[in-house]
């Protein structure tokens, strides 16, 4: 689209312009930054009513400044100086209202002076905002192809809000917190009781664990310690205390994961199933609308086709289990075709295949898919696939350990994403926390700990809201044998 000015000398009395724009959440949140008007008023579920419906109120200066969008880009245009601006404003307007925003010239002034009136209003007709501006025109003519400026992306966390929310009203999750020895694990779990997720019974070192306490300045008060004396010999007693009946989920404290998951997986007295058990992230990235959920990326380091049907089916489970009522899985590969070369591509193509005869179920699997068109609708179009899954999957299976722990950490670490992470295919869950994983992460995995603890107990029941259609532990890899 081709955008130039107007001159002074082509500018007449009467003359006029408008745009429309909708106000959303994502606006406020920008406006907020760039100004640092941080008025929870105007920012989404931070008015303090406690009411996350109640929407929030555009700032009067945001609407204003939609009136230099017709004046810098449409009249006079680029090239345009300010010189004043009066406003008064009648109504206000609230995330998602749209708006009309014209202005008008209603007189011309030497040298290079005109007068605009401008109006703001909603598309119903109810007047916004109303003034008089005062504007140069450009002394040059300017043309452009488009106009356009760098994206800016909001990072914002709604899918571990929603999850956080669906939480409400849970009873809290039993809990063996394995040899919470360092600051990061005895306030996360902390944390996570204080929020009502979890019930936690701590297993480590009574000396060790108080003086960590101490040092965060917090308090075990009516939380069960059981005292060892080693990190293996706490793993042991949280596998008995699962095996008592006391406790229905696992988290992972200051210990390597190997030392954590050999009791787990051994074949006489562990919490093997008839599953393999595998790791899921649970991602969320900004921009988009739904979690993105990633396996494996912390167990399984070369997976086998039956091995990765476990894993497929896992993951569908939290997926559903995180409120995604018929999850889309696409499997990853290199390519979205398949290539006797790659055997990751025959794999994806089998799995399809069994998930289209019943062998996986409660999704919808297809792959081949290379990354972008498993994820980008526009990927997926220029290369002609036609698929349920291409371009929007919710869950993303990878050929092995090492490319599931690179694309989780690269979402993390570049795309600004936030992590959490479960390992299933035990009899309960298990929070494979890293030593690097903040509060918050070990926070929203014991929120997902406990909606999969509430799907896979009531399984019809629906425990996250449902989602509209439209990473390792740090310790290094390892490997858990099933």
């Amino acid at each position: 689209m081709t955008v130039s000015n107007r001159l002074f000398d082509e500018i007449a009395v009467g003359d006029c312009a408008s745009s429309r724009r909708v106000c959303t959440d994502n606006d406020l949140f920008i406006f907020a930054q760039a100004s640092g008007n941080l008025n929870p008023l105007s920012l989404p579920d931070r008015d303090g009513d406690g009411d996350p419906s109640t929407p929030p109120l555009a700032p009067s200066m945001w609407v204003g400044a939609l009136v230099s969008n017709v004046i810098g880009n449409r009249l006079p245009g680029p090239g345009s100086l300010y010189r004043a601006q009066s406003f008064t404003f009648h109504e206000r307007v609230v995330s998602g209202d749209e708006l009309i925003v014209s202005v008008r010239v209603i007189e011309k002034r030497e040298p290079r002076l005109l007068v605009l009136e401008t109006r703001v209003a909603k598309t119903n007709g109810e007047l916004v905002a109303d003034g008089v501006a005062e504007v140069y025109a450009p002394t040059k003519k300017l043309v452009f192809d488009h106009l356009s400026s760098p994206a800016v992306l909001v990072q914002r966390h709604q899918q571990f809000e929603r999850l956080l929310e669906a939480c409400r009203g849970l009873a809290a999750l039993p809990t063996a917190v394995v040899w919470p020895h360092d600051a990061a694990s005895l306030d996360g779990t902390l944390q996570a009781a204080a929020t009502g997720l979890i019930l936690p019974v701590l297993i480590g070192e009574r000396s060790c664990i108080d003086g960590v306490v101490r040092a965060l300045g917090k308090s075990l008060a009516s939380i069960e310690i059981v005292e060892v004396d080693e990190p293996h010999e706490a793993a042991e007693k949280a596998v008995e205390l699962v095996h008592k009946g006391k406790v229905r989920a696992i988290m992972k404290g200051a210990l390597h994961s190997d030392v954590l998951l050999e009791p787990i997986v051994r074949s006489s007295g562990g919490l093997r199933t008839e599953r393999r058990i595998s790791h899921v992230f649970v991602m969320d990235v900004p921009g988009l609308e739904h979690p993105l959920l990633i396996s494996d990326a912390a167990i399984n380091i070369a997976p086998d086709l039956d091995e990765k049907k476990d894993i497929t089916q896992n993951a569908i489970d939290l997926a559903r289990a995180c409120g995604i009522t018929r999850p889309r899985v696409g499997i990853l590969s290199a390519i979205e075709t398949v290539n006797s070369n790659i055997p990751s591509t025959i794999d994806a193509a089998v799995l399809a295949k069994m998930a289209e005869r019943g062998q996986i179920e409660g999704g919808i699997v297809d792959g081949p898919l290379a990354m972008d068109n498993a994820v980008s609708m526009q990927a997926a179009r220029s290369k002609g696939i036609t698929s349920l899954v291409a371009g929007r999957a919710e869950v993303l299976i990878v050929p092995n350990l090492e490319a599931g722990n690179m694309l989780a950490k690269e979402l993390t670490f570049i795309a600004h994403a936030d992590a959490a992470g479960l390992v299933l295919g035990a009899t309960v869950p298990v929070m494979l926390t890293s030593r690097a994983d903040s509060a918050h992460a070990r926070l929203m995995s014991c929120a997902i700990a406990l909606l999969y603890d509430r799907w896979r107990t009531r399984p019809r029941g629906r425990h996250a809201a449902p989602i509209e259609e439209s990473g390792g532990d740090g310790d290094g890899p390892e490997s858990a044998p099933s």
